[in-house]
């Protein structure tokens, strides 16, 4: 005998009240875009000083320098373009101005001023996309195009008139004038021509002697302007305007301007003068396009008197300027310049700049004793081998004690956190002395240090930084410095110290 048939279906029982959790798709992240070298120096070109344009705010070109940069990465062009000789942020808008100011409609071009941008990325011109063609909208055409916003009256008729058909009317009367003043002004009737040349007033009767097509109306000159003014003496103005010849200096000029400012910097020591006729000196080389060997020596010697001086952001504009030249083979010092860069960079602990300087460098680059010296320096303090630092201080080559002059402070604070976590209980202040190379040489000098200045400047350092009351004179004439007590002061100045350095090197 069969079983019976059951009169339902058998399932399993859900042993549990929680949902199936879907599977979590991974978030793709995002590919950051790694900037090489070359676009970085594209960067550091568009925002050098000396490539400012009048007329052209930061604003703008930073702008543009985004659109280029952008546009280049999402093609996948950032390493196929030469951005050495790629135009700048600035040169691609003086040529969108320039081009708009022989164009008819201004608002037109600004906004296909990002398309020539992308043409010039890519490699290839295209022509301007005109809403209607190549030929200009006739004014009668211009009352024609309605807005929007009034459209939707025109065909509001009551509805009186729409059965009895009087808006009709109307409306074919509109259609003919307007089919009147269309044949009028396409027309080429004498007498018609004649009154339209009378409503706009009276007409040369000579014809113009320039075409109407944009591509053959003159365009301004681009040569390199040559001065003719033979004033030696010659005061920094910001221009805003590209300058007559008549007050920029030609080379000859400038080359005696130059040899005047050394002298009375040598005599009268006037910063202030100086750094005034270096940066017109400057200027004139600039708006001439001259860059040779005396564009070369114009700008180490405007950055040997601001470094001496202490005014970085001087200084560092010129740096910038040379590094520049110096790969054009122009000449001058660059073993120098090279050893004060790397020095500099220390100074303003940007770890990006000195990346790049140190894959600059040739083999022959460091074979130089002034980069050798530099290359040191830079070892020394990322080992914390603070001895191996004043010994290297002690023998500076050119002018780099100016520069080390500016980071000595806050290494002898790291130093002494070092020294205070190294020696326990106290040591000797002479020790401090020593290792901190407070009895170091005079460079302007040729005298021998004297030990009991170098103790009195020790004293006084300690004593600024919070370390008086770690000092102890004993009676036998020993000053002992307690080293185990002073730890958390002097670990909270050497941070304080590594806070904050901008970009131009000014705590």
């Amino acid at each position: 005998m069969q079983p019976p048939t059951l009169a339902y279906t058998a399932v399993n029982a859900r042993q549990t009240l929680q949902r199936p959790v879907p599977a979590v798709q991974p978030i793709q992240q995002p590919q950051k875009v790694s900037w090489n070298t070359d676009v970085r120096h594209y960067v550091s070109r568009a925002f050098d000083p000396d490539s400012e344009m009048p007329g052209i705010t930061s604003a703008m070109m930073q702008e543009k320098l985004k659109f280029v940069i952008t546009h280049a990465a999402e093609s996948h062009q950032l390493g196929d373009i030469d951005w050495g000789t790629y135009p700048l942020p600035q040169q691609l808008i003086k040529e969108e101005l320039e081009r708009a100011a022989l164009q008819s409609n201004p608002a037109e071009t600004e906004a296909n001023s990002n398309t020539s941008t992308v043409s010039a990325i890519h490699g290839f011109s295209s022509p301007l996309k005109r809403k209607n063609g190549d030929v200009d909208m006739t004014g009668v055409e211009e009352l024609e195009v309605t807005p929007p916003w009034k459209k939707n009256n025109t065909s509001k008729l009551s509805m009186e008139d729409r059965i009895t058909g009087k808006g009709k009317g109307k409306n074919d009367k509109k259609q003919k004038t307007v089919k009147v003043s269309r044949s009028n002004a396409l027309s080429t009737d004498p007498d018609v021509l004649e009154k339209r040349k009378q409503r706009f007033g009276h007409v040369t009767p000579e014809p113009s002697p320039y075409l109407s097509s944009h591509n053959e109306s003159p365009k301004p000159t681009d040569g390199p302007l040559v001065g003719t003014c033979q004033t030696i003496e010659k005061s920094y103005f910001r221009l805003t305007a590209p300058p007559p010849p008549d007050v920029v200096r030609p080379l000859p000029v400038l080359e005696k301007a130059l040899n005047h400012v050394r002298s009375k910097w040598k005599r009268e020591h006037n910063y202030r003068y100086a750094c005034d006729q270096l940066k017109s000196l400057r200027q004139d080389l600039t708006v001439q396009h001259v860059r040779n060997d005396f564009t070369v020596k114009v700008y180490e010697v405007h950055a040997r008197i601001a470094l001496e001086m202490k005014d970085l952001g001087e200084y560092n504009q010129c740096q910038t300027q040379l590094r520049a030249l110096y790969k054009l083979g122009l000449g001058g010092n660059p073993e120098e310049f090279t050893a004060y860069r790397i020095l500099y960079i220390l100074y303003t602990c940007n770890r990006a700049d000195m990346n790049d300087v140190l894959a600059d460098l040739t083999a022959a680059d460091k074979k130089k004793a002034g980069v050798q010296h530099a290359l040191q320096v830079r070892a020394a303090l990322a080992s914390g081998n603070y001895h191996r630092f004043f010994r290297l201080y002690r023998d500076a080559p050119f002018m780099s004690p100016y520069l080390l002059d500016m980071i000595i402070g806050r290494e002898r604070l790291a130093s002494m956190a070092s020294i205070c976590r190294a020696y326990k209980q106290d040591v000797n202040l002479q020790f401090i002395v020593d290792e901190l190379a407070f009895n170091a040489e005079d460079p302007d000098t040729d005298t021998e240090p004297d030990p009991a200045v170098g103790r009195t400047q020790c004293i006084a350092f300690l004593s600024q930084n919070g370390g008086e009351p770690f000092i102890e004179r004993r009676n036998d004439g020993e000053i002992r410095f307690h080293t185990a007590k002073a730890i958390a002061t002097f670990e909270g100045a050497k941070g304080a110290a590594f806070r904050s350095v901008d970009i131009k090197g000014q705590i």
